[in-house]
């Protein structure tokens, strides 16, 4: 499926039933890194997987930065009539995930971010050289993104008022001081560093996510 948002096409599909939970990728990836944990969550939500601007089926060529996926992601909850959905993102998209809580807060349930960070001081030394070597000698907006942005500060985070799950892999490519620090200045917030997970393991391919968010957003132990 398509939606037509201004200057932007944006590609999702949209399965299962339930309360609307949002699906955001990482930089480079699209929708399809969700599928292991789609029958899962198809039990409990209904789906809506979205490749951002710029990656997967959606418009290839536009400008590229956190808050516009952010401001993509609004336009979409808007334009389906979706009332206030639950999002998730992984890496960039938990970036989206937090700005967009912060800049429309009565647009959502809650969030959830896996591997998000603040600022790019906030990679750990490896991947921040990397990214920053890759947005100086190539032409990737993706790469340039990643090392110059975000910005975010603890008075934007304080913002958040919705419940929201912070998540990093313990052996992560963000800082876990960075992760803490996301989850510590949200006021109503809960916090899990996963033993023995990368920055992708539990997400891409894999279908522990899916569990994650069920054990998160349903039952006994719900933030919502």
């Amino acid at each position: 499926m398509f939606l037509e948002n201004g200057k932007v096409r944006l590609h999702y599909e949209v399965s299962g039933s339930g309360i609307p939970l949002i699906m955001l990728h990482g930089s480079g990836e699209d929708i399809s890194i969700f599928e292991k944990s789609l029958p899962l969550l198809e039990k409990h939500f209904t789906v809506y997987r979205i490749d951002s601007r710029c990656h997967g089926q959606s418009t290839e060529k536009a400008p590229l930065h956190y808050d516009l996926i952010a401001d993509d992601v609004y336009r979409f909850i808007i334009l389906l009539e979706l009332g206030k959905p639950i999002v998730y993102g992984f890496s960039d998209g938990g970036i989206a995930a937090l700005m967009l809580a912060f800049t429309h807060p009565d647009s959502v349930r809650a969030i959830a971010t896996s591997g998000a960070n603040t600022s790019p001081k906030a990679l750990k030394a490896l991947y921040r050289f990397g990214y920053s070597k890759l947005s100086v000698f190539t032409s990737d907006p993706k790469a340039r993104m990643i090392a110059t942005e975000p910005d975010i500060r603890k008075e934007d985070l304080e913002k958040i008022t919705v419940p929201s799950l912070v998540m990093a892999g313990e052996k992560d490519m963000i800082k876990e001081e960075d992760t803490r620090f996301i989850a510590s200045s949200i006021p109503s917030s809960r916090l899990l560093i996963l033993p023995g997970e990368s920055h992708s393991s539990y997400i891409t391919d894999s279908e522990r996510i899916g569990e994650i968010l069920v054990e998160n957003f349903t039952g006994e132990n719900s933030l919502i």
